[in-house]
């Protein structure tokens, strides 16, 4: 499961699809629908959230609109809780990180991605997320 700390913009078309699925997947967890993923380390700030669905609900609407922006039809339906919610903080070592990453997995699955990933100086958080100094977050998994 990857719940990226970056503004959807930054995915190319086969990441923004699998960020979908993936956290609709974070909302049941998160709603206790199912077993698998409850110890996920990405849900962690999620569940430090005063409303936890609420957030991940933020999340989802944020994707959501990402697609619209680009024509594609995800149901809005699917997202539960639309409450306002607080933000989220994330580092800034972080987003850096998940930018590299994102850079790496668009070099081997879709070339014609990477000019929208080239030259970003600030990387912009999702909407749900505000940047905070510091390095890259204790939950998590470093990729070598």
């Amino acid at each position: 499961m990857r719940l990226w700390s970056i503004h959807p913009r930054y995915l190319d078309p086969k990441g923004l699809v699998a960020l979908w699925r993936e956290s609709l997947l974070a909302q049941k967890v998160l709603m206790g629908q199912t077993r698998g993923y409850t110890n996920h380390p990405q849900l962690d700030r999620f569940k430090k959230a005063p409303d936890p669905t609420a957030a991940v609900g933020a999340y989802l609407f944020a994707i959501w609109q990402e697609a619209e922006s680009r024509g594609y039809k995800f149901k809005k339906e699917k997202i539960i809780n639309l409450v306002p919610t607080s933000s989220i903080k994330v580092t800034e070592g972080q987003l850096k990180y998940e930018l590299s990453w994102l850079h790496q997995k668009v070099e081997k699955r879709a070339q014609d991605w990477l000019p929208h990933l080239v030259g970003i100086e600030i990387v912009t958080p999702h909407p749900l997320f505000i940047a905070i100094p510091g390095e890259i977050e204790p939950w998590e998994r470093i990729e070598s």
